[in-house]
């Protein structure tokens, strides 16, 4: 019984292969295993447990899930939660060594600071609005420092905006959005450098942002990093003492292996990198199993600054909800 388990719950690092990738909780897989789909069931085994939260990034645990689910969210994160970015440039005047069709991709990727929530997609051929636009005015030119150091050869000290970081671009309200934006908008830091300029260069533009989705583009997606990972499971198959100690805790990432009394003990399997060095030593190898949870994700979300992480998770599952609703009415349709 306990090998089955193995089977159904864990997968099994080798030195060269992986094994029991595959998914066998299937009704009849397993005699005297009741493997139904039932809701009850899932709400008492599933679990979300947030291990460490920050303005930008998150890091919690998803547990009871399949893969096809945590892999949903990673997609939906990725490529179809909404975001607002740069769409239009108008260029009035771009005397920079950098050319038209850089700058605007460029200022494409800039990511803002702004509830998408807020706003409208706007459609080809709509017009302009404060519900579906916010516009960003970017006017600046180089000129010599006249009071810089003569003996400088810094560019910083020589010439005054020499360069252009996103704080010089200026947002210009539609309408009313200066009343119902919160906090009005910025882009997400103020030290991104955009472009460098050198005395009487000049640059003049109008931008337009838009609603948008990860899946058009990337510059709409809204995380710098949506990925998950199996939690690892280390099992010490006999004690490991002396030099096989110290040799057994060096074949692991730090924090994972420590001798606690003289002997070699796991003491945080979450942060091992799945690196099999230790079955690389045969005096090691056939003494340690290692393993991946099967339905343990360790996910990671990076917010680009638009939603904190958490609110970018719950986005997802909003999305995903809807497209069970709609595959659901289908299916409904199907079968009457």
């Amino acid at each position: 019984m306990a090998h089955i388990e193995e089977i159904r719950n864990k997968i099994h690092l080798d030195l060269h292969t992986v094994r029991n990738t595959e998914d066998s909780k299937y009704p009849g897989t397993y005699s005297g295993y009741d493997d139904s789909w039932n809701y009850a069931k899932f709400k008492n085994n599933f679990k979300l447990e947030i291990v460490s939260r920050s303005a930008r990034e998150v890091e919690f645990d998803m547990i009871g899930i399949d893969t096809p689910f945590a892999n949903a969210f990673r997609r939906i994160l990725l490529a179809e939660v909404p975001t607002m970015a740069v769409e239009e440039v108008f260029i009035n005047n771009n005397t920079s060594v950098m050319q038209d069709e850089v700058l605007a991709h460029r200022l494409g990727l800039l990511p803002i600071n702004v509830d998408p929530r807020l706003f409208e997609m706007k459609k080809k051929g709509d017009k302009v609005t404060e519900r579906n636009t916010l516009k960003f005015r970017l006017k600046v030119r180089c000129k010599r420092n006249k009071k810089a150091p003569t003996d400088t050869t810094n560019p910083d000290e020589l010439y005054l905006n020499a360069k252009v970081y996103t704080r010089t671009i200026e947002w210009e309200p539609i309408g009313e959005q200066k009343n119902w934006i919160p906090g009005g908008v910025r882009f997400t830091e103020d030290d991104i450098l955009v472009n460098v300029l050198r005395p009487g260069q000049e640059l003049d533009m109008v931008l337009h942002a838009v609603k948008g989705i990860g899946s058009d583009h990337a510059k709409f997606s809204p995380v710098a990093t949506a990925s998950y990972r199996l939690m690892p499971e280390i099992q010490l198959l006999q004690p490991f003492r002396g030099h096989l100690a110290d040799k057994l805790k060096g074949c692991f990432s730090p924090g994972v292996v420590e001798i606690v009394d003289g002997e070699a003990v796991v003491k945080s399997a979450r942060v091992d990198t799945g690196s099999r060095e230790v079955l690389r030593h045969s005096e090691l190898a056939d003494k340690v199993k290692l393993l991946k949870v099967r339905d343990h994700f360790i996910f990671t979300i990076e917010s680009t600054g638009a939603l904190e992480p958490l609110e970018l998770m719950r986005e997802a599952i909003k999305i995903l909800k809807d497209k069970c609703k709609v595959y659901r009415k289908e299916l409904d349709v199907f079968t009457t």
